[in-house]
């Protein structure tokens, strides 16, 4: 499934979908090049999920943790300065409590990381963002499919990144 995000309220529509739509838990890694929109959508996610106050990317930090309006917890990881997956054992991450994980930068620690069950590509284009969603489990593929029928977002869907056509490509 393929979105044009023209601007930042785009990308904030696309989080509150996925806030709308997510199953009880869910693991998301986030792809893209640094200014992609990884951060913006993570927010914009967040606040849907009712965290209040500051939402901070966890750049520096690596790890941001976020108690949510329905009584669970997020992570927010961007794991963009670490040397190796190894490293993941120094931030303390407890992934029993965790109901929503928003991983940026996840190739980083390939192997060490709980899998996907949504795999967002995010990448600049022209003005705007594209993203790519792909499931990476059944409880992925059931998702995408929830956040297809809901129609919700059917003015970013695109095919082949361009604003040409509101058929998913799945």
């Amino acid at each position: 499934m393929n979105y044009f995000l023209a601007d930042a309220a785009a990308t904030d529509a696309l989080g509150q979908q996925f806030a709308r739509t997510q199953p009880a838990s869910a693991i998301v890694h986030l792809h893209g090049d640094l200014g992609a929109g990884k951060s913006t959508l993570a927010r914009a996610w967040l606040r849907a999920l009712g965290v209040s106050g500051a939402i901070r990317s966890p750049t520096y930090t690596l790890v941001e943790h976020y108690p949510l309006a329905d009584g669970g917890k997020a992570l927010h990881l961007d794991l963009y300065r670490i040397a190796g997956a190894g490293e993941l054992e120094f931030l303390a991450l407890d992934d029993a409590a965790a109901t929503l994980w928003l991983v940026e930068w996840p190739e980083r620690a390939e192997g060490a990381l709980p899998a996907a069950d949504l795999r967002i590509d995010l990448a600049v284009e022209g003005a705007g963002r594209s993203a790519r969603l792909a499931a990476g489990s059944a409880v992925g593929v059931t998702w995408l499919e929830r956040v297809s029928k809901t129609g919700a977002c059917d003015a970013l869907l695109t095919s082949e990144g361009r604003k040409s056509s509101q058929t998913p490509d799945m």
